[in-house]
C-alpha cells in the first residue's frame, strides 16, 4: 500500500529474496487513511511475482494452504477488499476489485482460491445493521482478516434442493449437504444458503464440527490444497441471531447473475501467467480483448463473456504445455498446474449459460 502518515508499511522486497519467511514479517497493518487501489493492485502483484508464485508448485502439492500464505494476504489489508471502510475495509468497488484478483490468481490461483472465497461472508455481515449480534461478532474481524470466513451455497444453482432449512422455534434446522465448501480448516465461519420452499434462507454460522455438522474431504485434480470439503448437516441448529436473510429465490438469482465477473477475473490470473510463461503470441491481444469485454459487459451479456474468457484461458495454457514440450508435464513444471487449473476454472462459479457459451466455443457448434 502507499505509505501513509502514522501508517506501518510494508516492502516486500526489504530483505533479499532467499528469505521469504523473514519478509513477510514486515508486511504491515494499515492503521491510517484507506488504501488506494492502484497501490494495493501493485503490491497484489509484487506478492504475486516474488512470494506467492515461487511458492505456487509447493502448495499445489502440500494437500492444504500454508498458514503463512493467508498471514500475508491479511498482512496486507487484502481480506478488507470486500467490504467499506467503516468496518475497517477497502471500500472498493467490484472494477476496483478485479485486477487484483486476476493479479493473485496469476500468483497462486490455490491460495487466492480460498480467500476469495472469504468476500461472501464478510460482506454480508458487513452489511447487516450494527448493533446487531452478527455485525458485531463478524464485520470488523472478517474485513481485518483477524477471522476469515468461507460460502457454501454453490447447491443453489442445481435443479434438486440438496439443503434444506425448517423453521423452528428461535431459529432454523439445516438437513442435508453442501457439496463444496473451500477452505475448512482455514475458516471461521461460512455463509450458508439452505432452501426453504421457494425461499432461501442465508446464515453465517461457525466453521467448526459438530455432531450435527460433519465435513467429508473431496479430492480434486486441480487447486486440492484448498481443502475443499462436503458440509452435512443432520438437524443442525442455527439461530435468528445468525440469519443474514431470507430472500425469494428468483430475487436471489437476478442478484447473483451481477456477481458472474468476478469468477472471470480468476481465469484472467491464470491465462495472464502463462503467456507471460509462453513469451509474445497472438494470444495477448485476445486476453487482452477479453479483458476488456469482461469488464465492459452488461449484465445479460456476462455469459458470453465469461465464455470467452474461458476459451483464452484453456487456449493460453495449452499453448504453454505444447510449447515446453514433455518437461511440462512434470509435476516440477507450472505448465501442468497453470492447465490443470484452467480446467478448474471451466466449472468454477458457473452457470448454465456460462456453460452453454463454452461448449458452443469448444465445440464449435450450437448446444
Amino acid at each position: 500500500m502507499a505509505p501513509a502518515s502514522g501508517a506501518r508499511h510494508r516492502r516486500l522486497n526489504a530483505l533479499g529474496r532467499g528469505d521469504v519467511t523473514a519478509r513477510a514479517s514486515l508486511i504491515a497493518v494499515n492503521v491510517g487513511p484507506p488504501p488506494d487501489p492502484i497501490a494495493l493492485r501493485r503490491d497484489a502483484q509484487q506478492l504475486a511475482d516474488e512470494v506467492l508464485f515461487e511458492r505456487a508448485l509447493e502448495v499445489d502439492e502440500a494437500g492444504e494452504v500454508p498458514e503463512r500464505n493467508l498471514d500475508l494476504f491479511r498482512d496486507a489489508g487484502l481480506y478488507g477488499l470486500w467490504t467499506p471502510t467503516d468496518v475497517g475495509g477497502c471500500g472498493f468497488d467490484e472494477l476496483e476489485r478485479l485486477p487484483i484478483l486476476e493479479a493473485l490468481a496469476g500468483g497462486c490461483l490455490t491460495t487466492a482460491f480460498v480467500w476469495a472465497q472469504h468476500g461472501g461472508g464478510s460482506a454480508n455481515a458487513a452489511r447487516i445493521p450494527p448493533g446487531s449480534a452478527l455485525h458485531e461478532q463478524w464485520a470488523r474481524p472478517l474485513a481485518s482478516g483477524e477471522r476469515r470466513s468461507g460460502v457454501a451455497f454453490a447447491h443453489v444453482l442445481r435443479p434438486e434442493p440438496c439443503l434444506f432449512a425448517e423453521r423452528s422455534g428461535g431459529g432454523w434446522v439445516l438437513r442435508g449437504v453442501a457439496p463444496f465448501v473451500t477452505g475448512w480448516g482455514h475458516i471461521d465461519a461460512v455463509l450458508v444458503a439452505a432452501h426453504e420452499a421457494d425461499r432461501l434462507v442465508w446464515m453465517l454460522i461457525s466453521a467448526a464440527e459438530a455432531r450435527t455438522l460433519r465435513s467429508r474431504r473431496l479430492r480434486l485434480a486441480a487447486v486440492d490444497s484448498s481443502v475443499t470439503v462436503e458440509l452435512h448437516f443432520d438437524g443442525h441448529a442455527v439461530s435468528d441471531d445468525e440469519v443474514v436473510e431470507v430472500i425469494d429465490y428468483g430475487d436471489w438469482l437476478a442478484f447473483y447473475r451481477q456477481g458472474l465477473r468476478t469468477n472471470g477475473a480468476l481465469m484472467l490470473g491464470v491465462a495472464s501467467r502463462a503467456l507471460r510463461l509462453l513469451g509474445p503470441s497472438p494470444l495477448d491481444a485476445e486476453l487482452d480483448a477479453a479483458r476488456s469485454a469482461l469488464y465492459a459487459a452488461e449484465v445479460d451479456e456476462m455469459p458470453e463473456r465469461r465464455a470467452q474468457v474461458g476459451y483464452v484461458g484453456i487456449r493460453a495454457t495449452s499453448a504453454l504445455v505444447s510449447s515446453v514440450g514433455g518437461r511440462a508435464i512434470t509435476l516440477a513444471h507450472h505448465g501442468q498446474r497453470l492447465a490443470r487449473e484452467a480446467l478448474f476454472l471451466l466449472v468454477q462459479g458457473q452457470t448454465a449459460d456460462i456453460r452453454a457459451g463454452h461448449l458452443r466455443r469448444l465445440t464449435a457448434t450450437d448446444t
